[in-house]
């Protein structure tokens, strides 16, 4: 079984990898770089391809638009390995200390997840981030991307494999998955993979939650909002909401509905209107927003709709509290943005507004790893667990305990010959490299 073996080289890689020393990663990933930028003409070429079957196939224009991989985007995706390079290394940070007794000391120590299955869109650039993200963090990493990107995938994934290796690290550590077959048998392995990052369409994440056993962290849709409160300065508004939503309409982040305060909707409407649509947004309003400006009518389900296009839908609410309400009923706690010139406002819908990440006036699409400093992200986490929001270097470590002694057994401690001490320390692990 083709998956079966990839899967245990991968195990087999990450045992070692865990152990590299920051200097080993760094110097690994600047090798990457510059074989990127070195081989760039032959990745330009296998995208090409991609395109061309694509616009055979009639692949939708966002999906056309994430799988496109110029030049250009080479170069950023390099410039984000050597923002990942400049971070600190998230293994063997200690995390805390605590004396249990005298020469009896535990340290709560980062540890990379171990392997990592990531099943991505379109996107090459998401297999660089990735990968480089997994092997900074000592993680071993099996990636599907989408067919529609099969040659771009294959030959980044050949490159960073190769160069990785001569660079001193573990054989295996990196393996592409190219079928839905594969992507099958993946998860039925949970003896040896430690997580599944699923990033694609709300169905597709709920079927990988619902068929492995293996943890999963992720989010589904990306409805994000805007929520124009009655103190909002109306320019600025009218540039944020049409950043979050044009600035690149085909990702996560973008917002797909606009909640504007009855307070303020006469006068903020028509400006925020004619700046979406001035950048070719088709604007769907409810009844009440329909009687300021001319837009087709919105219903039910496009308030939970994830357009990923050039699509907005308009809601005019009552107060505060039902922005909120709205937004907890239909979104997917993904990104949500308030703005007014109300803190005590601000400070309200930011405790109230339960996503994974809530913006105070500024745009959607700043919800991202590269931008938050943490290099680049393997996907949003709206999950309630060890990770949330942009997933960087610091969600693709756990931690383990480790305790060290002098000859200590339990039995003093339970027949009271020894008393614990439980003291907290300010000291590192001696043992991290």
């Amino acid at each position: 079984m083709k998956v079966k073996a990839q899967a245990v080289s991968a195990r087999n890689a990450s045992r070692f990898l865990s152990a590299l020393s920051t200097d080993k990663k760094n110097s690994a990933l600047k090798a990457i770089r510059d074989a990127l930028m070195a081989r760039s003409d032959e990745i330009v070429r296998a995208n090409e391809m991609d395109l061309q079957i694509a616009e055979e196939t009639n692949l939708a224009a966002p999906l056309k638009k994430r799988l496109s991989f110029p030049f250009s985007k080479i170069e950023d995706v390099c410039k984000g390995i050597d923002s990942l390079i400049s971070l600190d290394d998230p293994v063997g940070k200690t995390l805390s200390a605590t004396e249990l007794d005298k020469n009896l000391e535990l340290f709560k120590v980062s540890c990379p997840i171990g392997v990592i299955g990531v099943i991505f869109e379109s996107r090459p650039d998401a297999l660089v981030q990735i990968s480089t993200l997994c092997l900074k963090s000592g993680n071993a990493v099996l990636l599907k991307g989408g067919s529609e990107a099969e040659n771009t995938n294959t030959i980044l994934a050949e490159i960073i494999a190769d160069v990785s290796s001569r660079a001193g690290i573990p054989d295996g550590w990196i393996q592409l998955l190219h079928t839905r077959e594969d992507v099958g048998q993946m998860l039925s392995m949970d003896e040896y993979i430690d997580l599944i990052i699923p990033r694609g369409s709300n169905e597709f994440v709920k079927y990988i939650m619902n068929n492995t056993a293996i943890p999963v962290m992720g989010h589904a849709d990306g409805i994000c909002h805007a929520y124009v409160h009655e103190a909002a300065d109306i320019d600025m508004a009218a540039s944020l909401v049409t950043d979050s939503k044009t600035q690149y309409v085909a990702v996560c982040n973008a917002v797909e509905t606009l909640l504007v305060d009855a307070a303020c909707a006469d006068k903020a409407l028509p400006v925020i209107a004619a700046s979406l649509t001035q950048r070719g947004v088709e604007i769907r309003g409810c009844e009440r927003t329909r009687r300021i400006i001319d837009c087709k009518e919105a219903r039910e389900e496009d308030w939970a709709t994830e357009y990923l296009d050039y699509i907005i839908s308009v809601k005019v609410v009552d107060g505060i509290e039902q922005a909120i309400e709205h937004i907890n009923t239909y979104g997917s706690g993904h990104t949500d943005l308030i703005i007014t010139s109300d803190k005590k406002a601000a400070a309200l819908f930011m405790s109230l507004v339960d996503s994974a990440d809530v913006f105070w006036n500024c745009s959607t699409r700043f919800a991202d790893g590269y931008r938050y400093g943490l290099g680049a992200e393997v996907g949003i986490s709206t999950n309630k667990i060890h990770a949330r929001g942009p997933v960087g270097l610091e969600g693709l470590v756990i931690y383990k305990y480790m305790l060290m002694g002098n000859g200590q057994v339990v039995a003093d401690y339970v027949e009271g010959r020894a008393e614990f001490t439980h003291k907290k320390l300010a000291k590192d692990f001696p043992l991290s490299n």
